[in-house]
């Protein structure tokens, strides 16, 4: 029972208040409340000796006045000459006087109940107590108080720790499912407290390993859909080989291994972007002399603009680059344009063909893995290059996008990456 938090908490809080009552009581004591409880023990002899004769009248007009006191302030009462001796009594039988109460008074115990003892400034003593109640002894009434204030503060404390355990059992549960499988397990968020922002950590986190799971079953799934097409080419040809070994059938072999052995490299490359956050290194990067040295390998693709210093990953912002003009140029009617420029402290990379471009609705599309819309089949690509594009850029802080071309006819034929 006890390794249960909310049982924890609310025996410490139970706890936590008896030592405070004790302590209270023990400073009380040994200040200034003690002395002020002496204080009016004395004011209240004074008062009491004013209405009895003094001591030396005769004992009968004693007895006669402190009965008659004892009506009027309806107390059962002794009174004690100086000497100990009994003078008069009216009601119940009550404790006698402690031998040191002639200096201090208090608080006395009988068979017959418990009484007050007030010392009157003649040496006599007064004994009193309210007929019909016995309070229970000093340690008995401490008990109880202390239960009383223990049993308030339970009732009041206890519906707040188990409402606060009570939502990290929920989280516990829910990452419990969802270690075992369960990725779409959440928590219900409430509050605004530790606890909730704990609930919130967890939500986001398990959204994005669920999302991560799934594009990459989903990346898995269509990876082992795209390999069949060049594995089956691939087995075709060598076949073929046996009986036409012919170097135009051995070329033919050499770019369908070529297409598996890119699409395996995009599917990995793909696969370790969408597992990190950040980049592995960072470095200065000139990004118009990356894209005229990518540039200077295809034919027909003019680079302008002007120098701008990128932080980031020279490979993969050379993949970046590489693969807009290859997707420019297979998809698209060439010459290809690349500009690169400034806008707000961002670089600014745009890639323009003179194609048509893509349609509005498969504008966004175009950056899913796999994805190769109307061209599948018909030209060579895995489907990979534009989500390599849009993973790396993403990785550098930046977006990308296809826009139309300024001075264009509106088609969107101009792939925009701003980066930084």
């Amino acid at each position: 029972m006890l390794k249960r938090l909310s049982t924890q908490i609310y025996l410490t809080i139970i706890l936590t208040l008896v030592i405070v009552v004790l302590v209270a009581g023990g400073m009380w004591r040994h200040s200034g409340g003690a002395r002020q409880f002496e204080q009016a023990i004395a004011v209240a002899g004074e008062l009491l000796a004013n209405g009895l004769p003094a001591a030396t009248a005769p004992v009968s007009d004693q007895r006669e006045a402190a009965i008659d006191l004892a009506k009027r302030l309806r107390l059962d009462l002794a009174l004690y000459a100086a000497n100990g001796d009994l003078v008069a009594r009216f009601g119940r039988r009550l404790p006698p006087p402690h031998d040191d109460d002639d200096h201090e008074g208090g608080f006395l115990r009988g068979p017959d109940g418990p009484a007050w003892a007030v010392p009157l400034p003649d040496g006599r003593i007064i004994v009193a107590s309210t007929p019909g109640q016995r309070p229970a002894p000093r340690p008995v009434r401490f008990i109880v108080f202390i239960g009383a204030i223990a049993l308030a503060v339970g009732l009041c404390a206890w519906p707040v720790v188990r409402g606060l355990t009570r939502r990290i059992e929920r989280l516990q549960e829910s990452v419990e499912r969802f270690g075992a499988g369960d990725l779409s397990a959440r928590v219900e968020v409430k509050g605004r407290d530790e606890v909730a922002k704990l609930a919130e950590s967890f939500n986001a986190s398990a959204a994005r390993i669920e999302a991560l799971v799934g594009a990459h079953k989903l990346l898995l799934a269509n990876a082992s859909h795209e390999l069949r097409t060049p594995l089956a080419r691939i087995r075709m040809g060598l076949e073929l080989m046996e009986s036409d070994p012919s170097p135009e059938r051995r070329a033919a072999l050499e770019v369908d291994i070529g297409e598996v052995d890119e699409m395996i490299e995009e599917i990995l490359l793909l696969s370790r972007l969408g597992a990190i956050d950040g980049l592995e290194e960072r470095t200065d990067v000139d990004l118009l002399a990356l894209a005229a040295e990518e540039a200077s390998r295809y034919p027909g693709t003019d680079v302008s603009g002007a120098p701008v210093t990128l932080s980031g990953e020279p490979r993969l912002l050379r993949r970046l680059i590489r693969n807009l003009i290859e997707n420019a140029i297979k998809h698209g009617v060439p010459p290809v344009e690349v500009t690169v420029a400034q806008d707000g402290g961002r670089a600014v990379l745009r890639v323009r063909d003179n194609g048509p471009g893509v349609s509005a609705d498969l504008a966004e599309q175009v950056f899913e893995p796999f994805h190769r819309g109307a061209s599948r089949g018909k030209t060579a690509g895995s489907g990979l290059g534009l989500a390599l594009v849009r993973s790396i850029a993403e990785r550098h802080g930046g977006t990308v996008r296809f826009e139309a071309a300024a001075g264009g006819d509106g088609r969107l034929n101009e792939v925009v990456v701003r980066l930084g």
